[in-house]
């Protein structure tokens, strides 16, 4: 019992720690130093290592493109009928019948539309017979003037009686031409009534059925017949891009757009290029003072008739072709606020954010008109993570070739839409 009391009363009083944990001094001063030693051995022990640098990124990078490239423009035009006959029907009457194929080709002098002609026909007579009428008068007063004239020499008669017949002889005279006039005005009347083509095209669809009363006042434009080879396609270019061309062209330089001969494409509504090339047919009078612009119309073959009027399409010209420009690819360059720039990638493989002036697009590319040199490097993939001097990693890839101008003889690869450059 006296021992027991011994050791409650050696044993380490902590304000931590209950008393009954703790049955001797010994034995605390025993823990105590376990835990420093362990501590010194946690301290003593082999060191991490620390964490490596940071990598440079890798970037794509492509060498700047130094060629002679085309420069081409496009303009939204319309087609249209180079001849664009409206069919009248110039008498009234009732349409009788219908004889060509709604939307068909016709020849000149082809029957499209007959009028009951009756009407026409009987005036036609009473005319013819109007006409046979004044001819028996001129006969008479003919017969009058012979008979009257030797007897008013023999004063058997009186003049005035010889210068009546003659006066009825001039009006009978008269009488046979007005009513040859009349008899001319029904025979036209009369074939007004058959309506043929004045032109070879193809005509439109009917605008009055059978039993229509057509003609002035009524149904006037029964349809159209329009001429489609060659086919007219009319566009407006600006007045700057008209001054450079009609400059050209009297100057008898190359530059400025070729409006010559077979020079104009068509692209058409589904993407595809129409494989017959257009030539210039003429100017506009004069430039629309509220948009600036002046009308030029273009011809193009249409052997097959596929293009009718009315469709729209793209008209593409060689402007001109710029010699040594530099080329990058348009994602390569980064637009911010109006500005340009381009990541350009040194010898020591560091970047450099440049502000570049960019000119033309030439399919996927883009025409650099300052900031750059042949040969440089710049950043097509990763622009995004890149700064200005940072350290990359760069990866060659193979630059994109600017299109070659295309030869008349052959038909162009439709134009790919220019993706829109990037913007921060």
């Amino acid at each position: 019992m006296q021992d027991e009391k011994h050791r409650v009363a050696g044993c380490l009083r902590s304000p931590y720690f209950p008393t009954h944990w703790f049955p001797s001094r010994q034995l605390c001063w025993w823990v105590f130093w376990v835990g420093f030693a362990m501590i010194f051995a946690g301290g003593c022990g082999e060191k991490k290592p620390a964490p490596a640098a940071l990598q440079p990124p890798d970037v794509e990078v492509v060498t700047v493109i130094q060629q002679d490239v085309p420069i081409y423009s496009e303009w939204i035009g319309t087609t249209q009928g180079l001849v664009n006959a409206v069919i009248r029907a110039q008498v009234t009457g009732y349409l009788l019948k219908r004889n060509y194929k709604e939307g068909s080709f016709v020849r000149k002098g082809e029957l499209l539309f007959e009028i009951d002609p009756r009407t026409f026909q009987a005036a036609l007579d009473q005319a013819q017979g109007q006409l046979a009428a004044a001819k028996a008068r001129l006969g008479k007063t003919e017969l009058d003037v012979k008979r009257y004239t030797p007897l008013a020499k023999q004063s058997a008669i009186s003049q005035q009686e010889l210068d009546d017949a003659i006066q009825a002889n001039l009006a009978a005279k008269a009488g046979i031409q007005s009513a040859a006039a009349a008899v001319e005005t029904a025979k036209l009347n009369l074939g007004f009534t058959r309506i043929a083509s004045p032109i070879d095209g193809i005509a439109g669809a009917a605008n009055a059925q059978m039993g229509d009363l057509v003609g002035p006042g009524q149904i006037g434009e029964l349809t159209t017949v329009s001429t489609v080879n060659p086919i007219q396609v009319n566009f407006s270019i600006s007045e700057q891009e008209y001054m450079g061309a009609a400059e050209a062209i009297a100057k008898g330089q190359d530059r400025g757009m070729e409006f010559s001969e077979e020079k104009l494409e068509l692209i058409l509504a589904d993407g595809s290029v129409y494989p017959q090339r257009g030539k210039f047919y003429f100017a506009g009078r004069q430039v629309d003072a509220k948009t600036g612009t002046i009308l030029i119309t273009a011809l193009f073959p249409n052997p097959g008739n596929i293009l009718r009027p009315g469709q729209y399409a793209r008209v593409r010209a060689l402007t001109q072709t710029r010699k040594g420009a530099l080329l990058v690819p348009q994602r390569s360059v980064t637009e911010l606020q109006g500005s340009f720039q381009v990541a350009v990638v040194g010898a020591d493989n560091k970047v450099a954010i440049r502000p570049v002036k960019v000119g033309e697009r030439v399919a996927s590319l883009w025409v650099i008109e300052e900031g750059l040199k042949p040969g440089e490097r710049v950043v097509v993939e990763g622009v995004q993570k890149v700064r200005e001097n940072m350290p990359v990693n760069p990866k060659p890839v193979a630059a994109e070739s600017p299109p070659a101008a295309t030869p008349p003889s052959k038909s162009p690869a439709p134009l790919a839409p220019s993706p829109t450059p990037r913007k921060d």
